[in-house]
């Protein structure tokens, strides 16, 4: 009896310790993978080095398909990406099944593939070794958890396969670039000399990145603010009211209108100049034996006001339609049974309307706030940035177009990157919340 017990003790660990061994190698080349691709790119290219290519790369393919008739163009692209997809289905449906062949099939797809991937890219100078290296060390990963899958072999093959090309857009549209510009803040102007913190220095010191800092955090705490609780009280006035739908309407308009669009209309409602008025503001003020304002250019802060007084008008909208489809969920018989309890009109609405629509609350507070940090285009139309009205998206992109100060550029992302973080953080243990009382 307790040699059986103690076999299946072994035989329910043997998996267990196997999976462990397994899940240790891979992590650890997955960290040497990282750190030769830190290397790649934190390593600068020696100018005297002759790019080491396969003859062609993608850059000389758009070089050489710009050159050609555009009727030529299109069948070569379809061909193209017909050859790719045959390339991943054939992967996918055929490199998976039992047989020596399919066997080196995958050998071969997991090791020759990866290097193609990253010398097609672009031609690297004094980089062969760590291409080389990431690819052999991507295919031994690759080869080694699908050999040790308890599925089979050619079951992770298949999986990793079918998710490749997702992966790989995302891998270099989003995480490559946000590595990139993480290293960069710590680099100088040219982009070549570490000095380390000072970008986020000047972030916090210097007028251009000091004032950029401000005025985001107003924006993002007074813009969802203002607009949720004005679209939400709009939204329960309005609610089974007359003529709801045309009220509606109204107010969710300007949602329509792009932030270009809105910065012009608004352009001219702020406008100022010597003489006649031409602005809507300073013509009702002037009418009224007041003296005109320059809007835009009024410090401190009421120029950025005036800004986010164009977002709210454009974002309160989509805050109403959003709450109202959530208030009319609610359900009836809530709001009969507390003013059968004796609750008035406002007592039911923070008691029993506000609770029951705390998700889409949480959810329209959350995206107005996203929208509201990375804001550039009101700020790009209406002023420029001038009089300290910058904000962190409209700074970033000046800093890097107007002075080619890279370093400043990417510390000014950082910086809105960590001030959107806790955002998505907050979105995601709510969703899970959500998920686990479903």
């Amino acid at each position: 009896m307790a040699t059986a017990i103690e076999q299946d003790t072994s035989t329910r660990r043997g998996p267990r310790l196997s999976r462990t061994v397994t899940g240790i190698i891979i992590l650890v080349a997955a960290i040497l993978i990282v750190a030769a691709f830190v290397f790649l790119i934190v390593g600068g290219p020696d100018e005297d080095a002759v790019p080491t290519t396969l003859g062609f790369s993608l850059n000389s393919f758009f070089v050489w398909i710009g050159a050609l008739h555009p009727l030529l163009q299109i069948p070569i692209i379809v061909v193209l990406f017909a050859m790719v997809v045959g390339v991943i289905l054939l992967l996918i449906e055929y490199a998976p099944r039992p047989g020596r062949g399919y066997f080196w099939m995958r050998v071969a797809a997991c090791f020759l593939i990866p290097v193609l991937a990253f010398m097609v890219l672009r031609p690297y100078q004094n980089s062969v070794v760590y291409v080389v290296a990431i690819a052999l060390l991507a295919g031994a990963i690759l080869f080694f958890a699908d050999y040790r899958a308890r599925e089979g072999a050619g079951y992770v093959f298949q999986l990793i396969t079918f998710m490749a090309p997702a992966a790989i857009l995302l891998l270099t549209g989003l995480v490559y670039p946000a590595i990139s510009t993480f290293i960069q803040s710590f680099l100088d102007k040219s982009g070549k000399q570490f000095v380390w913190f000072d970008n986020y220095v000047w972030t916090f010191t210097n007028p251009y990145g000091f004032w950029s800092v401000i005025n985001t955090l107003i924006w993002a705490l007074l813009a969802p603010t203002i607009a949720t609780a004005i679209g939400l009280v709009y939204a329960a006035f309005v609610d089974r009211a007359r003529g709801e739908k045309f009220l509606k309407l109204w107010v969710f308009m300007p949602v329509a209108i792009s932030f270009v669009g809105a910065g012009i209309i608004w352009k001219f409602v702020y406008d100022y100049r010597q003489g006649q008025q031409v602005g809507l503001l300073n013509a009702i003020i002037t009418w009224f034996g007041g003296q005109p304002v320059g809007w835009l250019d009024a410090q401190p802060l009421i120029n950025t006001f005036c800004l986010l007084a164009v977002f709210i008008w454009s974002q309160t909208g989509f805050a109403m339609v959003i709450l109202s489809a959530s208030i009319k969920a609610v359900p009836a018989d809530q709001h009969e049974a507390a003013q059968l309890d004796g609750a008035s009109a406002l007592q039911r609405f923070f008691n029993v309307t506000i609770p029951g629509i705390r998700g889409s609350l949480i959810v329209v507070l959350t995206t107005i706030t996203i929208a509201a940090l990375k804001v550039y285009d009101i700020v790009a139309v209406m002023t420029g940035g001038r009089s300290n009205s910058s904000v962190l998206g409209f700074e970033m992109v000046n800093q890097q177009q107007r002075f080619q100060s890279y370093g400043h550029s990417s510390a000014l992302a950082v910086v809105l990157f960590l001030f959107v973080l806790p955002l998505i953080v907050y979105n995601v243990i709510q969703m899970r919340k959500q998920k686990e009382i479903r």
